[in-house]
């Protein structure tokens, strides 16, 4: 992934299509493996939340808690991202940035040392894939690297919460 590789990796939702979070030309390559317009954001993940405040200008303090009160995986939509590739941000300047507590991934962003594109291992308008059986071979053969770890796993996990954080506390639930 430091030389702009792609990868197929099993996060803490379901299996993801990342690269460095950072590399616009690894962005550039996301999105056409997904065959999906560079307007759509993807989002990234990162291993502890001290790391949001390294992508984002100014994290409201209601973050803190949501992330902190959050049972199960929670992408939160920050207005005002930084020190990321622009082709990963929404129009308006935005980035939904989750932080995993799934140990694999957890430890992919740890060793990597920066925010890791998380994006659903599917390309963009067919189904998603809830385990590694599911994702097709058109995926699997236009990433640099499938990650081992986990494939045989076949529990269906749900893609996470999102919620968009506006001006002035304003919370808004994108998907529970």
């Amino acid at each position: 992934m430091s030389e702009g590789g792609v990868i197929l990796y099993p996060t803490d939702t379901v299996w993801g299509i990342g690269c460095d979070a950072t590399n616009e030309e690894a962005v550039r390559r996301v999105y056409e493996i997904k065959k999906r317009s560079d307007s759509k954001a993807m989002l990234v993940l990162v291993d502890t939340p001290v790391k949001v405040d390294f992508y984002v200008q100014e994290v409201p303090d209601v973050a803190w808690d949501l992330i902190e009160m959050s049972d199960k995986p929670l992408t939160v939509i920050y207005s005002g991202a930084r020190n990321l590739a622009s082709n990963l941000l929404a129009e308006d300047g935005s980035v939904g940035i989750r932080v995993t507590a799934e140990e694999f991934s957890r430890r992919l962003c740890q060793r990597f040392r920066k925010a890791i594109v998380s994006t659903s291992a599917n390309v963009s308008g067919q189904p998603g894939a809830a385990n590694f059986s599911e994702i097709s071979d058109e995926i699997k053969s236009a990433v640099d690297y499938v990650v081992k770890y986990r494939q045989d796993d076949m529990s269906r996990p749900k893609p996470s919460s999102i919620i968009k954080l506006g001006k002035g506390g304003l919370v808004k639930v994108i998907r529970e």
